[in-house]
């Protein structure tokens, strides 16, 4: 045999291996393609049984019942497709997929019973708990039944002299010092900012008072217990209560507590007659308002803020029965209404209606501190001043 010949017999030789090994893998082909088309019935990777895009045949689409990756058109499937309806088990279909959905935010069962818990101990709507003894060597009886005195009628034609004058109260001052203490009796804590948060947080409607919003002196928006609590505290946290094997069984809602000695202003609104047919100066309080400095939240103060103005006479029923500290005598001490009416505090005037068209404070037309001080005692002075003239001597 020639060498043409021999060339021609290894060709021959290598084409029938080829096609038979081309054969064989046809017969074995279950999840391969198929040799004609894309619309096999195997495992191919275009078919309809678990085809990546498949479609029974390659004119028109169908519904498949495979883990195609878009799924069908008409109808949901039921397969693991990546972006599958809700039926099945994809990324961004209904339920499935591998995309877990975001778990909820923990929020309060309704169904469960929320009890109001108040607090102890920090002097703003705290619950002292009362003594079962009588806690005293006598019997106290007299402030419990003391009601303040019925003011003097006074005469719209008879007012021939008024003036308007705000002040306000430093209780860090040492004649003041007895709007700070701090000892609890059978009525509470007797801090003053106490006894006005007891007055305005009482069940009883014989002793609750109305407060109004401190956005103006004027007493026209009135606010709801809930309302000054907010403004003072921050209003409630609630708190969920577990038993032992960990499940919420209820929740209690606690009161953000401040420092009650953080509020140790009180602004007073007061009004000063001279009535012609006693011949004298009468001075009535008209509100009183505490006053809390507001700080940023790394520390620097931004101004004062008036929490609420209560209307003062409201209050003397319930400062009647509230005694002041004396260190003294502490059998010699007055009740509250006493040391108001009695003018037994001092205070600096802040503004006036005297010479004042513009109804500015104080603050607004005068910054040196200093000179604030003189204006109010020069202010002081023209009103008692308007008393002595009128007479003779």
């Amino acid at each position: 045999m020639n060498t043409r010949g021999l060339k021609n017999c290894v060709l021959l030789s290598a084409t029938i291996f080829l096609i038979g090994q081309v054969e064989a893998q046809k017969k074995k082909g279950g999840g391969s393609r198929t040799s004609s088309s894309r619309a096999g019935t195997g495992g191919s990777g275009y078919g309809s049984g678990s085809s990546g895009y498949g479609t029974p045949t390659p004119t028109k689409p169908a519904n498949t019942t495979g883990s195609s990756g878009y799924g069908a058109p008409a109808t949901p499937s039921s397969g693991t497709s990546g972006y599958g309806s809700a039926g099945s088990t994809s990324g961004y279909g209904g339920s499935g997929g591998a995309k877990a959905a975001p778990a909820p935010a923990a929020v309060v069962n309704q169904n469960l019973p929320i009890k109001l818990i108040k607090g102890s101990g920090s002097g703003i709507g705290d619950s002292v708990i009362p003594s079962l003894r009588n806690d005293a060597a006598i019997e106290r009886q007299l402030v419990k039944a003391r009601n303040p005195l019925v003011y003097e009628h006074i005469r719209e034609d008879d007012a021939v002299y008024r003036q308007r004058v705000w002040r306000e109260i430093d209780t860090r001052e040492k004649i003041n010092l007895p709007f700070r203490n701090a000892a609890n009796e059978d009525n509470g804590n007797q801090r003053f900012i106490s006894i006005l948060m007891y007055a305005i947080q009482s069940d009883d409607p014989t002793t609750r008072v109305n407060v109004f919003s401190g956005e103006d002196d004027r007493f026209t928006t009135p606010m709801t217990k809930e309302e000054v609590s907010k403004t003072i505290t921050g209003g409630l946290d609630t708190v969920p209560v577990t038993n032992m094997d960990g499940e919420v069984v209820s929740y209690e809602a606690r009161q953000r507590m401040i420092e009650p000695d953080s509020i140790y202003r009180f602004r007073l609104k007061e009004e000063w007659i001279f009535d012609k047919e006693s011949s004298r100066m009468f001075v009535r309080i008209l509100g009183i308002a505490p006053i809390m400095m507001q700080y940023t939240s790394t520390g620097i103060p931004v101004g004062d803020r008036v929490l609420f103005w209560a209307y003062y006479p409201d209050l003397r029923p319930i400062l009647a029965k509230y005694e002041v500290f004396n260190g003294k005598n502490f059998a010699g001490r007055m009740s509250w209404e006493e040391l108001f009416e009695g003018r037994f505090f001092s205070s600096y005037i802040i503004k006036s209606s005297l010479d004042n068209p513009y109804d500015l404070s104080l603050k607004q037309y005068i910054k040196d501190p200093l000179f604030r001080l003189l204006e109010g005692e020069n202010i002081k002075e023209k009103i008692f001043n308007y008393e002595q003239d009128l007479w003779s001597y």
